[in-house]
């Protein structure tokens, strides 16, 4: 039998992954478990009637994979990609269930373990990013990492079709 102080204590000592990137020389994280694999850039299949944001899709395995520039989505500059550009591949969820996207960033950083209670909330001070997008933040090395919430990424009108393209 545990007591509100013990199940605060485990709480505490619970850790969660992110794989960490760069955007703008600002760092970001996703959950380890959302992460696929990492690519380095390779040209995508144009797709017409998307948003801009949608740089096209990736025949991953004969899986068609939409590929969208957080950078876009995020509403920076936009840049051209470089031989350390990456596409990180989700898997994401939403009401219709399990997709798979890429992320276009602009390089990966490092994995780290995160206790769940050091991660900040985000603040509404209408930063660089809608923060509808994150799950919190976090110090790392006297840098901020933004938290994503991989699973908000994913707006399913944005993508509707996407999976019939061949």
């Amino acid at each position: 039998m545990t007591n509100d102080n013990q199940v605060s204590v485990l709480d505490d000592k619970k850790a969660e992954q992110y794989l960490t990137f760069q955007l703008a020389d600002e760092s970001y994280g996703v959950e380890i478990l959302k992460v696929q694999e990492i690519r380095g850039w390779e040209p995508v299949r144009d797709i017409p009637n998307t948003p801009r944001f949608i740089k096209g899709a990736l025949n991953l395995r004969g899986a068609i994979v939409p590929v969208v520039d957080l950078r876009e989505r995020f509403g920076m500059p936009v840049v051209e990609y470089t031989p350390i550009t990456v596409v990180i591949v989700l898997c994401v969820n939403n009401e219709d269930g399990a997709h798979i996207i890429g992320v276009v960033a602009d390089t990966v950083s490092d994995v780290l373990d995160i206790k769940l209670s050091d991660i900040k909330k985000s603040p509404d001070l209408g930063a660089k990013i809608d923060t509808r997008y994150m799950r919190g933040m976090y110090v790392y090395k006297q840098r901020m990492v933004m938290l994503l919430d991989a699973d908000k990424l994913l707006n399913p009108a944005e993508f509707e079709g996407l999976g019939k393209v061949a």
